[in-house]
Parts: C-alpha cells; structure tokens; sequence
C-alpha cells in the first residue's frame, strides 16, 4: 500500500509538473501571441509612417514639378517680350530724329537749290519710316480720334464747336507705339465743353 501510496505521490507529483509545464506552454503561446500582436501593431505603423512620407514626398514631387513648369513658362514670356521689344531702345532714339526731321521738311523755301535738299530729306525721312514700319512701329492715332490716356498725354483743353466733348482737336507732338506698346504718347489739344 505504501507502494500504491508513493506512486499516487509521484503521479500527483508528476500530474503537477505536467500542469505546471502546461501552465508555462500557456503563458508561453500567450506571450507568443502577445508578442505577435505587438509585432503586428508596430508593423502597421511603420507601414502608416512610410505610406505617409511616401505621400509627402509625392506632393514635394509635383510641387517642384509645378514651380519648374511655371519657371519655363516664365522663361519663354520673357525671352518673347524681349524679342518683340528688341529695338525699344533704339526706337526712343530715333524718335527725336524723326521729328527734326519733320521739322525740316515742313520749311518752305523759294530757292530751287534748296527745293533739292528738301527733296533727299524727304527721300532718306521717307527710308527711315518704312525701316521703323518693318520694325513694328506705328503713329499714335491724332488728330479727330477720342482722347485715349493710355496712348496720348493732354498738353492744352480747348472748347471749339466743331469738335465732339473729348476728341483731340490738334496734335503737338506725334505718339508712336511699338507693335502693342507705347513707346512715347502723343502730346495733343484735347475739346472738352
């Protein structure tokens, strides 16, 4: 009986152990599991993160392709303008020339030796406005036009009758534009009533 005794001990004792191994393989698969779960947990929010500065970087991305469109779009106005008002400079220096020139040839003489100076003036004055026509310049619109603040600049007001309120009644100094800006405005007499 002691036998039976010392063999029920043992396999109590054994039964324990086997529980407590049991106990531990639990706690170990639960560890396991909790771990798993952390795991996890910690992956999605890496995967978060770097979804996230993926998502950054893509909009930094079309951020600065944007900013370089705009760059070369900016680029090729300039180089436009700069071509189509090339000759500004040369345009306003002229202009003084132009207008002795018109000077001259509004003198009336008598003397025939100056009747052929006036006509090589005429003829070289002549030259001259079909190079700046080729060029892109043109006369401020005068004389009978509506006063235009953009394109004329108002020396005197006159009041005359045969003039509609507003419309330049003589012009003082001629305006010329190049292609689509002006390059000096017309200096005129403005009818106001």
């Amino acid at each position: 009986m002691e036998e039976n005794k010392q063999q029920g001990i043992q396999d109590n004792e054994e039964s324990i152990e086997e529980s407590k191994e049991e106990s531990r393989d639990e706690e170990t698969v639960e560890q396991s599991a909790d771990n798993t779960i952390e795991l996890e947990a910690e992956e999605d929010n890496r995967v978060t993160e770097f979804e996230r500065e993926l998502e950054e970087i893509k909009n930094r991305m079309v951020r600065v392709q944007a900013d370089y469109d705009n760059f070369r779009r900016r680029t090729r106005e300039e180089k436009e303008a700069a071509a189509k008002y090339r000759a500004q400079g040369i345009v306003e220096g002229l202009l003084p020339v132009i207008d002795n020139f018109e000077r001259a040839l509004n003198v009336q003489t008598d003397v025939e030796q100056a009747d052929s100076l006036h006509q090589g003036m005429k003829m070289v004055y002549n030259q001259l406005i079909e190079v700046l026509k080729n060029e892109g310049v043109e006369e401020v619109p005068g004389a009978g036009e509506v006063f235009d603040p953009h394109q004329h600049q108002a020396v005197m007001q006159v009041q005359e009758d045969d003039y509609e309120d507003n419309t330049i009644v003589e012009v003082l100094q001629k305006g010329y534009k190049l292609k689509d800006r002006v390059v000096r405005p017309a200096m005129v007499k403005v009818n106001s009533k």
